[in-house]
């Protein structure tokens, strides 16, 4: 027995070695593989950006990558939005790559913002940037600053200073050309990738971001104050995903997309409202109001388009009430495409609504309401379809011969029922009243009969 266990623990300790040998290879492995984690802004900057990318900065950081590359091409977007992604930009542990790609991408308006706060500046060779101009200054009141050199036409100078020192201070941080990032902002000035190469905007221009982590192994940054040495000749390129949520908003925050919402939305209350009981075009006209309402919140929005909307709305449900031969509908139909414009006419790139589709959208939609209300003002006038009401009055057909009592088919189903005279099988008679679960009936006077002599 000694010799039988000594010889089951030598059995069962060669798989428990090499699962140990496994496991340290493994963590070996893992441990040399240098991880650059990607990030993707693709499109214009609203909250669902700033989001996914600070998510994806955090992510970087528990996973210890040596750098994160953050691949864009977008026409800019809102501040608010772009000044957390570059404050988390700023207080990142790992180092951040920009890169304007891919080929024949652009990193216009916030976008540059966020190209100068990153550690490394780079393009594809066809890309361009600038013209980071804040949007809403272009539609603000012209102001008298004539003592001021810097003094724009139509644009607020206080807000135009703030633009102009942020943008400088980015640029500063990193050593860039801050005079041409002045220019971006009061002048919208813009270049092209070996342009901003050369006017010592950028660090590099890659074809591809494989390319760009080849130029840029051994390349040093400072992070938080001390210096540090990349290397990424081997480094593994790891796409992060949103998750559920931050897709969710990139969706709903589509200003066409919110408008939609909208609609079903006060569709769905109306029709619950008209029909009480229905249930579901409530829920569902509930939740795409919220999910509206929530998106509305994170949007540009003029609140006097959404009120032009809802009187439109307001006079399609009027024209289906009182006929006014199209004027009523006409005039809804005028007021919700306004709104629509009017609610997301901010000149913000990427959150603006287009034309043709508020139109198609506005005509759909108010020739259904119309039909649904006309349908639904019929089904009032014609009376009860149920019970008694419906019954007394309605046409039945004999199932048989007979005098007094006998079955007559009426509404599905076969009934009981009396008539004071004789009936023929397949005769039409008429319900003249109910009694419990029996009908009294009578013959089908056929008022074209000749009468006899």
């Amino acid at each position: 027995m000694k010799v039988r266990g000594r010889s089951s623990c030598r059995i069962f300790s060669v798989p428990a070695l090499l699962l140990l040998l496994t496991l340290f290879w493994s963590a070996l492995s893992t441990a040399a593989t240098t991880r650059v984690v990607e990030l993707e802004i693709d499109g214009p900057i609203g909250v669902a950006t700033a989001d996914y990318l600070n998510s994806g900065i955090e992510h970087a950081e528990d996973i210890g990558a040596e750098l994160i590359i953050i691949t864009m091409d977008t026409p800019g977007g809102l501040m608010k939005p772009m000044r957390d992604i570059v404050q988390g930009i700023l207080a990142s542990n790992v180092p951040i790559a920009a890169y304007v790609g891919p080929a024949g991408a652009r990193a216009d308006s916030a976008g540059t913002y966020i190209l100068l706060a990153c550690h490394i500046a780079a393009m594809t060779p066809t890309s361009h940037l600038g013209a980071a101009t804040p949007v809403p200054l272009i539609n603000a009141p012209p102001k008298d600053d004539s003592d001021d050199e810097k003094a724009t036409p139509g644009m607020d100078q206080k807000a135009m200073n703030d633009a102009v020192a942020y943008i400088r201070s980015l640029a500063d941080r990193h050593g860039r050309n801050a005079d041409w990032a002045e220019l971006a902002v009061t002048e919208a000035a813009t270049l092209t990738a070996p342009e901003a190469l050369e006017q010592n905007v950028i660090e590099f221009i890659a074809d591809d971001q494989q390319d760009l982590l080849a130029l840029i192994d051994g390349y040093e940054v400072e992070i938080a104050g001390t210096p540090r040495t990349l290397s990424t000749g081997d480094a593994e390129i790891e796409v992060f995903e949103a998750n559920w949520r931050i897709r969710l908003l990139t969706v709903i925050s589509n200003p066409e997309i919110v408008l939609l919402l909208g609609l079903i939305g006060l569709y769905g209350l109306m029709y619950e409202g008209w029909n009480p009981g229905a249930i579901v075009p409530g829920v569902v006209g509930a939740i795409c109001l919220l999910l509206a309402a929530y998106a509305l919140q994170v949007l540009p929005v003029n609140y006097a388009g959404l009120a032009l909307i809802i009187v439109g709305i307001a006079l399609m449900v009027a024209e289906a009430y009182a006929p006014s031969f199209g004027a009523l509908g006409l005039g809804g139909i005028t007021a919700f495409v306004f709104g629509a414009i009017i609610m997301f006419d901010s000149g913000i790139p990427g959150f603006g609504i287009s034309v043709a589709f508020v139109i198609g959208l506005g005509l759909t939609f108010a020739v259904v309401l119309i039909w649904l209300l006309g349908f639904l003002l019929k089904l009032r006038r014609r009376g009860a379809v149920s019970g008694e009401g419906s019954i007394v009055g309605g046409t039945a057909v004999a199932l048989e011969d007979f005098v007094g009592d006998g079955k007559v088919w009426l509404e599905g189903e076969a009934w009981h029922a009396r008539s004071p005279v004789a009936v023929t099988k397949d005769e039409q008679l008429i319900v003249t009243r109910l009694d419990g679960l029996t009908l009294d009936v009578e013959p089908v006077k056929n008022p074209e009969a000749p009468a006899s002599d």
